[in-house]
């Protein structure tokens, strides 16, 4: 286990590393592109409840998606994260201007606040059809490296236990944030895909 956590954390380290060396506009360039790509990919057209990462600084930029899902009918959830545990919901999210309302967390993402409690959460409802995954690093077999909370993987544990089932997972990923081989041991999830640049 020892040995497995020092690999996730170099690697942690070497695409936060590689991250941090990209501009602003290849930010954007590539979030465009994987955009894109998530608008004609089947699954995402085919999904009515959709979950979607309120974007980090290093993380593709989503906020053009959340904007699309709007345009497109589909219902939208985000995360809500809740301190100290390792616990996250998935919240409705009504509008561009519910987004804007809400309050900033200590990440500078927006995320509804403690007392927001009138909010649906998904797997309470009608579970979810597609996750959108953030993530630090990922493979092509599907393996993903996240920043060590485990938040979404005990989020997909629950998922598995709605009559619903698993939601298909679609990570968005820099291109830079492509590894050989990310370490992983069995309470990692696979997710089923990544979409970046030059697949």
């Amino acid at each position: 286990m020892a040995a497995l956590r020092a690999a996730k954390q170099a690697l942690r380290r070497e695409i936060k590393k590689r991250v941090a060396g990209l501009s602003e506009e290849e930010k954007v360039r590539q979030s465009q592109v994987v955009s894109q790509k998530l608008f004609e990919h089947q699954q995402y057209k085919s999904s009515e409840r959709v979950a979607v990462f309120l974007s980090m600084s290093d993380e593709v930029h989503t906020e053009a998606i959340v904007q699309h899902m709007f345009n497109s009918g589909k219902v939208c959830f985000i995360p809500k994260y809740l301190t100290n545990s390792n616990r996250m919901d998935m919240l409705r999210l009504r509008s561009m201007e519910d987004l804007s309302s809400l309050p900033l967390t200590q990440w500078n993402i927006r995320q509804p606040g403690d007392n927001d409690t009138e909010r649906e959460e998904a797997l309470d409802t009608g579970g979810l059809d597609l996750i959108l995954m953030p993530g630090l690093g990922f493979d092509k077999s599907g393996n993903r490296l996240g920043r060590g909370k485990g938040f979404y993987d005990t989020y997909l544990e629950r998922c598995m236990r709605h009559p619903k089932g698993k939601p298909y997972t679609i990570a968005l990923a820099f291109k830079e944030q492509l590894c050989a081989d990310v370490p992983v041991d069995d309470s990692d999830m696979l997710i089923d895909e990544v979409l970046y640049e030059d697949q």
